[in-house]
């Protein structure tokens, strides 16, 4: 899974779908932040890169509306949600995101663009979630199944809350790590650590979970 968490920011963002979808359901949701984050990264990687605010901002512009960063940082949380404040839970998931955004940003300029291929829906949606299940060619020809979860929110938007690469679901394995921080020192100074440390704080949070 550490080796292909960088994918989060790679294989959806920067790749080219194959396969049309309406706009409005999730299938189309994955391929217009694909085309869009292709047609504004094209012939800027030397001005990105010395420019990761920048990177950054675009990136956000495009993804952050597709994304329901509350509801997946409550599901990263898991249990300590409960005894969450709003607030905590709020400054959790924006610091969460941002670590998360800032980490895996330059992902995007090293990428050498492959290919992915959007399943056509096969029964998966239903009133209030889906699983959009793509496959990502690589340039060594290898194929690397990934599927994105949605769910629709009140106002009838579908936006992505998981990553599962491979089968390993982005939101169970920080879950994993976030309540081992947890449990050896508290939410609050999880909630600091990557409010100050930032991308810092998350590598250090996966290291110390896997000794």
């Amino acid at each position: 899974m550490r080796k292909l968490l960088p994918l989060l920011a790679v294989l959806l963002l920067a790749a080219v779908p194959t396969v049309q979808a309406a706009p409005a359901d999730p299938n189309g949701v994955v391929q217009g932040i694909a085309d869009d984050l292709g047609k504004a990264l094209e012939g800027r990687k030397d001005e990105l890169s010395s420019d990761r605010d920048k990177l950054i901002k675009l990136i956000d512009g495009i993804v952050l509306p597709h994304f329901d960063i509350d509801y997946a940082s409550i599901l990263v949380l898991g249990q300590n949600a409960r005894s969450a404040t709003p607030e905590q839970r709020t400054r959790f998931a924006k610091a969460f995101y941002n670590s998360i955004a800032h980490r895996y940003a330059e992902g995007l300029l090293n990428y050498t663009r492959g290919r992915i291929d959007i399943a056509p829906y096969k029964g998966e949606l239903n009133e209030k979630r889906s699983l959009v299940r793509t496959e990502v060619i690589l340039d060594d020809g290898k194929r690397v199944p990934v599927d994105y979860a949605f769910r629709k929110t009140k106002g009838g938007d579908w936006k992505a809350y998981d990553v599962i690469i491979e089968g390993i679901s982005y939101v169970t394995n920080y879950r994993n790590q976030v309540s081992a921080e947890i449990a050896k020192t508290s939410l609050d100074q999880l909630i600091t650590r990557l409010e100050t440390q930032g991308e810092k704080a998350l590598e250090s949070l996966e290291k110390t979970t896997r000794q």
